[in-house]
């Protein structure tokens, strides 16, 4: 053994004695060869576990390398696939002219590259077909390390997946084609949420360490696209391979530049991806000498040696791989049986299940109907019970042992038998074995059984409840993923809708699924069975919809929300509030920490009109011109129109033969177009429903289609994954001009609003702008090179530009790619503004509002913004779909806007939402700025604030009830501290005081040159002091109109702080922090404290030390009576934006633009921890404000949210997500039990401690 591989051996040699079973792996390790049985037996006779583990180790330590390598094997086979990952870097090098097979001609590094990827054992008897392997290795070199497809396609059960498997098993082609590897995946016939399952789970496969993402992926899109990062970066030149597709929908969310090899019955399942493409077909019979072949090998003879009946069991057979197997499975256990077996067939004594299929499968029913019969019967029933197992479903040997209460040595038992008579399949790429049907049994179960279906469904939750109750369900159990994804399906199947109801309605059940495996699958759950649930109550699954809808985003993140703080935040008549109330108020007694939002009452919907026109995704939806009506097109292949005010359907059009991508409404409103995945164009009479014109140039599905806005000469424009861009003139049969440009798919077009040019969005990063008289490209806007990647090249960054939308004026367009909208001016090209809408979020669709500044955008975190494009900032946020949604498009008058989804990106029950954007906008006019003041007055908290409409209100934070008092362009404003008088302070540099009680009004007569920034009254209330842009510091009193200015700072001056004996600390862009007496306007100390900008400044309780903190990262404790610093607090990473002393003064928390918050021992300056989750510091960005509790046990802090950290060991208390972000401030009481704070789209919080 080579000293690499057995130093590694010897290094992880304590690890392995104590956790590896040594029975299974010794069955691998004398398949190949290296362990003999007498080697087994000493094994065997050592008394422990542990004991025969160091035996075997031992052992291997004193053989060769093929050894290690059957043992690196075994480890991966049975599941201990850490213990491996340790043993991986002492792999010895062994070539393919010097590797050791093992039986079947396999090496040792083929073994481990296939059992890593997951890829199927043979099955229990094989034949080769060796033309076809080898027809499929031709096409597989073909692809030569670059991206392609080799589709294997044939009819059900003709071997097409062991055909795939087989090809791989070749040293030298996996050596040199495929060095990073293979990852097999069964896919099957998938909806949307089950694809998305199939996608997380091979993301997590290929990013075991978690170096990309802690979370799963949220949506197929997302997942695509952490797909193609880890196989470009993490798995170059792996192979991915596909079993069993279906529909070639699927196909997209791997068409990311990856090498594929796919198993189908549909060849043309691969026309809608990109790259070239090999074909390998599939006979449908095996053809009589590998039929007789695959009868010799199960009853041991040779093949000239068979009887004569043997040749007429292949002709009843028709040449299927699986039908042979079941009958030669039958012959090895009674050989004497020729003729019988012959008989059954011919006879057609088995009813034939099947009633009707687009394949003949009578052979196959015969040959399951005469294996279950020849099944023992006490085993027959076991193999009954497996009839409500779904397709592509592989379940662990524990489900199973539950299901039939047994030991899992007797169930294995059972299931092997099943294995060896090819009435079961077997998966060993585990800890456990996990068990599957093929496709075609699970439909001949499913038919013979059907009248049982629901007993054996009610039986297997039966057995899991009673199992269950003494063994509560947890992570790490390895029947645990199965029941989280299918117990529903199986409540369901059953008929117990009480149980089902109780299950989805359960907070308990919605946090351990979200946990494990994110929302998606259980948001499709929903709509599953909604006719269920809706049973039971509609009002409750509502509750439970909206609260995964507005929650769903947040349901993905790493660390996993309280869920039980997430629902105290559901209106207070919500099943959902009412079940976290209940368990929260447990939890407080156990010292949890729960946050109750007093004034939520006060939010309000704004959903006008849902309506639900179609039965699968609705992919685009637009107004007519006039506004009167609505068009929606979507997956189910159909074209809608209703009305848009009630929602009455007025047309229902089978438009198409394959989903309809888009629709759009001619400017006179007489047509509408659709375009389609079937490569056509359509034209149809908006009022009649009539096909006018059919056009079908385009070789690649349409992705877009779009109408002049002039009526009088009507041109439609359609974009196409062909990179082809066509204009269409309705008058004609024929393309009036093709445009080429684009390397890539085009996913958008737009015309201008005065239609000189037309705008196309590609996946190729870029924006064109056409000539519309010439066709000719006018200019082209490179959007790729805004996305900038410091690690890897540029040619690595897909960015795909999804769509774009022109500004009334025809000025500027906005253009959206990844997660940012950006704006570019028409004339020069020049980017005006890029606005990132969040980090973990895509943005599918945008558009301009015809008439002001608004722009709305849908994300794939199932939401709807709308943001300001002059100041580049979110106006609202709009929830309220299950899933993805596809498009968005204002209205033609811009006083609504409509979207269309997925709605939950799942399945057959979608919306399509209008908005209404007058409310959206007036309701932004009349929220809230963050800057507020707060006056916490024994039970009372009021809260003073101005809104948009330049309105300071005044509002009781325990009733709700606000006081309007005046209008003015406020910047700050104040409460004196017995709420008599209101100050606040205008951009324009003047002061006011209002007096409460009468409504009197005191001006300042000298103003501010510049903004007021902060203003504040003393404790006696008579006097007003305010800081200013203009640097200066304004000391009036108010009632004697005495002034004092406090003039030494060179820049603004956001922020003070009052001091004891009529002092007055300032703190300046300019570095400096100032100490004044407010009476002489003398400055008292000048402390010089960074050489950058001071942000903020905090006063120790004892009055003896303040801090500083600066955009140049550090922190600083200042003792009042000394110029220099006590300690300067080193070690943030970002710019230290806040400081705060604990009560007793021992303390200093900071925290930084970074999100980290250190807590710092003010007497020494030595850092005592950091406020993190999990190792990681974490605010969601900057970490704004902290408050320390009255006895420095616990902190809380504000940022992209509310976070409470227990100071002690720096773990997280609780956390409170708000529904904007970019918190600036939190006022907290002194008591610490209320908390309040406002978001950037002005939403007030006042927040209580549950107890």
């Amino acid at each position: 053994m080579d000293a690499k591989a057995r130093n590694c051996l010897l290094q992880h040699r304590e690890a392995l004695e104590r956790d590896i079973k040594t029975a299974y792996i010794m069955d691998h390790m004398i398949s190949d060869g290296v362990l003999t049985l007498l080697e087994e037996e000493k094994v065997k006779i050592e008394p422990t576990q542990q004991q025969r583990a160091a035996m075997l180790i031992k052992m291997i330590l004193q053989k060769d390398n093929y050894s290690y390598i059957s043992f690196y094997n075994a480890l991966l086979h049975e599941g201990y696939r850490d213990l491996a990952d340790r043993l991986r870097g002492g792999l010895p090098d062994v070539s393919s002219s010097n590797g050791k097979d093992s039986v079947g001609g396999i090496t040792s590094y083929v073994r481990t590259v296939l059992c890593e990827g997951g890829v199927p054992q043979r099955p229990v008897v094989f034949v080769t077909r060796k033309k076809l392997v080898n027809a499929i290795q031709q096409k597989l070199s073909k692809l030569n390390g670059e991206p392609g497809w080799v589709t294997i396609y044939g009819m059900a059960g003709c071997g097409k997946s062991v055909l795939a498997a087989e090809a791989i098993r070749d040293h030298s082609l996996l050596e040199g084609c495929f060095p990073g590897g293979v990852h097999w995946v069964s896919v099957g016939k998938q909806d949307k949420s089950g694809l998305l399952m199939k996608l997380q789970n091979l993301c997590t496969r290929l990013d075991q360490d978690g170096n990309f993402s802690q979370r799963p992926p949220l949506n197929i899109e997302e997942a695509k696209d952490r797909l193609r990062i880890l196989m470009l970066r993490k798995h170059p030149r792996s192979l991915l391979i596909l079993d069993d597709v279906w529909d070639p929908w699927v196909l997209k969310a791997f068409d990311n530049q990856c090498q594929i090899l796919l198993t189908t019955r549909d060849k043309s399942v691969t026309d809608s991806v990109m790259g070239p493409k090999y074909v390998v077909p599939v006979e449908s019979s095996l053809g009589k000498e590998k039929g007789l072949e695959i009868l010799s090998l199960f009853v041991n003879m040779k093949k000239a040696d068979l009887p004569e009946q043997a040749h007429s069991i292949i002709k009843e057979c028709k040449g299927s791989p699986l039908v042979v197997s079941l009958i030669g499975a039958l012959l090895r256990d009674f050989p004497n049986r020729w003729e019988y077996y012959l008989r059954q067939l011919q006879n057609k004594q088995f009813k034939r299940i099947r009633k009707s299929s687009f394949y003949d499968y009578e052979a196959l029913d015969e040959a399951m109907s005469i294996s279950v019969e020849m099944l023992r019967e006490d085993t027959k029933n076991y193999y009954t019970d497996l009839s409500i197992l779904q397709k592509d479903v592989k379940v662990p040997t524990k489900v199973l042992c539950i299901l039939w209460d047994l030991e899992t040595e007797e169930a294995e038992d059972i299931l092997q038998e099943f294995v060896n008579k090819s009435l079961l399949f077997c998966d060993r790429n585990g800890k456990s074995f996990r068990y599957y049907l093929h496709d075609l049994q699970v439909d001949f179960l499913t038919e013979k059984n059907r009248s049982q279906l629901q007993d054996l469904h009610k039986k297997m939750i039966t057995q899991f409840q009673r199992y269950h109750q003494l063994h509560p369900l947890s992570p790490d159990q390895e029947d645990c993923m199965y029941w989280y994804n299918f117990l529903a399906y199986h409540m369901a199947s059953a008929n117990m809708h009480k149980e089902l109801c109780a299950l989805m309605f359960s907070l308990d059940w919605i946090k351990a699924k979200t946990e494990l495996v994110g929302p998606a699958h259980l948001i499709h759950e929903f709509v599953e069975y909604r006719h269920i649930l809706d049973e039971k109550d509609c009002t409750v699954c509502e509750n439970f919809q909206e609260f995964l809808s507005l929650n769903g985003h947040l349901l993905g993140r790493q660390p996993f929300p309280n869920i039980v703080q997430l629902g105290l935040c559901e209106p207070e008549t919500s099943e959902v509030y009412q079940q976290a109330k209940l368990q929260a108020k447990q939890e407080v007694d156990n010292g949890t920490l729960y946050l109750e939002w007093i004034n939520k009452k006060n939010m309000k919907n704004l959903s006008r009109l849902v309506v639900r026109p179609h039965t699968d995704a609705v992919y685009h939806a637009c107004f007519s011109e006039d506004g009167q009506r609505i068009a929606s097109c979507g997956a189910d292949k159909t074209l809608q129109v209703f009305k848009a005010e009630t929602g009455e359907k007025l047309l229902e059009i089978k438009a198409h033969e394959d989903e309809v991508l888009c629709c759009a409404f001619s400017a006179d409103d007489r047509f509408i177009a659709t375009c389609s995945v079937d490569k056509q164009v359509k034209i149809w009479d908006s009022v009649t429903g009539e096909l006018v014109r059919t056009y079908d140039e385009h070789s690649e599905q349409v992705n877009c289609c779009h109408f002049t806005n002039n009526g009088h000469h009507l041109l439609l424009a359609t974009g196409s994954s062909d990179c082809f861009l066509k204009l269409w003139d309705l008058n004609q049969k024929e393309c009036r001009n093709t445009m080429f440009g684009h390397t890539n798919s085009i996913n958008h077009c737009r015309f201008s609003p005065d239609d000189t040019l037309l705008a196309s969005c590609s996946a190729d990063g870029s924006l064109k702008l056409w000539d519309v008289r010439s066709a000719n490209e006018r200019k082209s806007i490179n959007v790729k090179q805004h996305f900038p990647d410091s690690e890897d090249p540029q040619e690595d960054i897909e960015v795909i530009v999804k769509c774009c939308s022109w500004s009334a004026d025809g000025a500027r367009i906005m253009v959206a790619a990844k997660n940012k909208i950006f704006l570019f001016d028409i004339d020069s090209s020049g980017l005006l503004a890029e606005i990132p809408t969040g980090h973990h979020s895509t943005i599918q669709y945008c558009d301009f509002s015809p008439h002001n500044h608004l722009a709305v955008v849908t994300l794939s975190q199932y939401c709807v913004e709308l943001w300001n494009t002059d100041s580049c900032l979110k106006v609202a946020d709009c929830r309220g779909h299950l899933s993805w949604v596809h498009s968005v498009m204002f209205s033609p008058d811009g006083s609504s806007f409509l979207t269309s989804s997925d709605d939950q990106t799942i399945r057959f029950l979608y919306l399509k939402q209008v908005w209404e954007t007058k409310k959206v906008c007036k309701n932004s006019a009349v929220v809230l700025k963050q800057e507020v003041d707060v006056v916490f007055q024994e039970n009372e908290v009021m809260v003073l604030a101005v809104d948009n409409i330049k309105r300071l209100q005044l509002i009781n934070g325990k009733t709700g009830q606000i006081d309007y008092l005046t209008e003015a362009q406020v910047s700050c404003c104040c409460l004196s501290p017995q709420l008599q008088y209101v100050a606040f302070g205008d951009e324009d540099g003047a002061i006011e005081i209002l007096e409460l009680l009468n409504g009197r009004i005191f001006q300042s007569r000298i103003r501010h040159k510049k903004a007021v920034r902060h203003i504040q009254f003393t404790a006696d209330g008579k006097t007003l002091i305010s800081s200013s842009d203009d640097s200066t510091i304004q000391v009036w009193n108010w009632r004697s109109e005495e002034y004092v200015f406090l003039q030494a700072h060179q820049e603004t001056v956001k922020d003070f702080r009052l001091l004891k004996n009529s002092r007055l600390l300032s703190w300046s862009f300019d570095g400096t922090v100032k100490v004044w007496n407010i009476i002489t306007g003398r400055i008292e100390k000048d402390f010089v404290c960074h050489q950058d900008t001071v942000l903020s400044c905090d006063i120790s309780p004892d009055a003896t030390k303040f801090s500083s903190t600066s955009a140049d990262k550090t922190a600083k404790i200042w003792n009042f009576d000394l110029l220099f610093p006590l300690h300067e607090l080193s070690g943030h990473t970002g710019c230290v934006r806040c400081s705060v002393f604990s009560v007793d003064s021992t303390l200093l928390a900071t925290g930084d633009d970074n999100g980290e918050i250190r807590i710092w021992n003010v007497s020494n300056g030595e850092l005592l921890g950091l406020c993190s989750v999990e190792g990681a510091a974490t605010h969601g960005g900057w970490v704004t404000d902290l408050c320390f509790s009255p006895d420095s046990k616990m902190l809380v802090s504000s940022g992209a949210y509310l976070k409470w950290w227990n100071v002690v060991t720096g773990e997280s208390s609780q956390t409170f997500y708000t529904n904007g972000t970019n918190l600036k401030k939190i006022h907290v009481s002194p008591d610490f039990k209320t908390f309040v704070t406002v978001d950037n789209l002005g939403i007030l919080y006042i927040l209580q401690i549950l107890e």
